[in-house]
């Protein structure tokens, strides 16, 4: 009797695997998309709490462009990302554009650490919504894990 509850303990897992290998990548594409077009959307709907965080960051970089322009830009950029992140055959196009998000949305970290942490390892809400972009950063990471390699050139 156990061992009849125990293979079909095995099936189930089995089935479950494959259930999760099958909807793995399509769930990441989606779940990315919703976050960075969402997101983004947020920005340019004026409607972002992330705004005074990116505003600061601003202040300390780019400060030569105005801000309006560059805020808009930077969220029809998020919107981007979201968007290649659905289409097929785009992932190498927007994963170096989500690295240059990565790289620009973790600079707060260090460079306005006022905002983004209370003490010593202790983020602030706004250091927990930057530092939570290491599970964007293993999502990508496994939708590139499946792309097959670029063809040799004929010479």
């Amino acid at each position: 009797m156990a061992s009849n509850a125990s293979q079909e303990i095995r099936t189930v897992d089995i089935r479950l695997i494959h259930f999760f290998r099958k909807i793995s990548i399509p769930a990441a594409r989606i779940g990315l998309f919703v976050i960075f077009f969402w997101f983004g959307l947020l920005k340019l709907l004026g409607l972002s709490p992330a705004a005074p965080l990116v505003e600061q960051l601003y202040h300390q970089t780019i400060s030569f462009v105005d801000f309006q322009i560059f805020y808009i830009g930077f969220a029809c950029f998020e919107m981007l990302i979201g968007l290649l992140f659905l289409i097929k055959g785009m992932e190498r196009t927007v994963l170096p554009l989500l690295l240059i998000h990565m790289i620009t949305t973790f600079l707060p970290l260090f460079m306005v650490p006022e905002i983004t942490w209370q003490s010593a390892f202790v983020p602030t809400l706004e250091g927990q919504y930057i530092i939570k972009n290491l599970v964007i950063i293993a999502a990508a990471i496994g939708i590139a894990a499946h792309l097959h390699p670029l063809k040799k050139e004929a010479k």
